[in-house]
């Protein structure tokens, strides 16, 4: 289905639908959950590739690539994180690689997958997870869970009771609106995380099925966009490395 066959409105739907089974809340997006896996298995598959081949010697060009990789994600955890826990160097870099894979998959081209699919009868296919709320929103509710589940190991149920009632104000009579306001500002961590990635990278797709439809002007414009998007996709996937480092960090500290 190409742009020239159906109006502008209709291209952009087509794209923008999800390959789906189900119905309302138990309607599940066989496309987000199927790139999402996928681009999850060749991060771990060319990751441990890497580290069984890896050598002492002058390493190949895939290797001082990983290990860029490896060492900035771990410069950031050092910068960021000051807590005790090798459990957030591997987190950390896992959401940033697998942010990024996901977030990459906006460089192909809006209509190869879709046109590669329609071969075999599938006539709607999203190639992009992160364009999907659900898959952000699943991601940032791991983060959350684990904000959770740290602040209470760290704190206990108490301490972290106490720190949700005697912040910001100190007077009793003051806790349950400060309960309020910090319930508030843990909350909105996993929603400005999940909508932020979402926002960005749903934007971006939208661009470029926007750019499709100009017809004969649209490459030149298409490689411009796809040049600004050399920054924001990583960008994107960091960010949301950077705030699970500080929320975890956050969740960790024992007043």
């Amino acid at each position: 289905m190409s742009a020239a066959e159906i109006t502008s409105q209709e291209y952009i739907k087509h794209h923008l639908t999800n390959l789906s089974v189900g119905e309302g809340f138990m309607t599940v997006h066989l496309d987000t959950l199927g790139w999402s896996v996928f681009l999850g298995l060749v991060f771990i598959m060319l990751f441990r590739s890497v580290a069984k081949k890896a050598s002492t010697g002058v390493p190949g060009k895939l290797q001082c690539a990983v290990e860029m990789v490896v060492e900035f994600v771990d410069d950031s955890v050092k910068s960021t994180f000051h807590g005790n826990n090798p459990v957030i160097a591997p987190l950390a870099l896992t959401i940033f690689v697998w942010v990024l894979l996901m977030n990459a998959m906006d460089w192909v081209p809006v209509d190869l997958i879709p046109r590669i699919f329609e071969l075999f009868g599938v006539h709607y296919m999203k190639a992009v997870p992160t364009t999907d709320p659900n898959m952000t929103f699943a991601l940032a509710l791991g983060v959350f869970a684990l904000i959770i589940y740290y602040s209470i190991k760290v704190k206990g149920i108490g301490g972290f009771i106490k720190e949700l009632t005697t912040q910001p104000f100190g007077h009793w009579s003051l806790y349950p609106v400060n309960f309020i306001l910090e319930m508030v500002t843990l909350l909105a961590r996993p929603l400005s995380l999940a909508l932020r990635l979402f926002g960005n990278l749903y934007a971006g797709e939208l661009i470029f099925l926007l750019i499709a439809t100009i017809g004969l002007f649209q490459l030149p414009v298409h490689f411009l966009w796809a040049a600004f998007h050399l920054l924001v996709i990583p960008l994107q996937a960091f960010i949301f490395m950077m705030l699970t480092i500080l929320y975890l960090s956050l969740a960790h500290e024992d007043h």
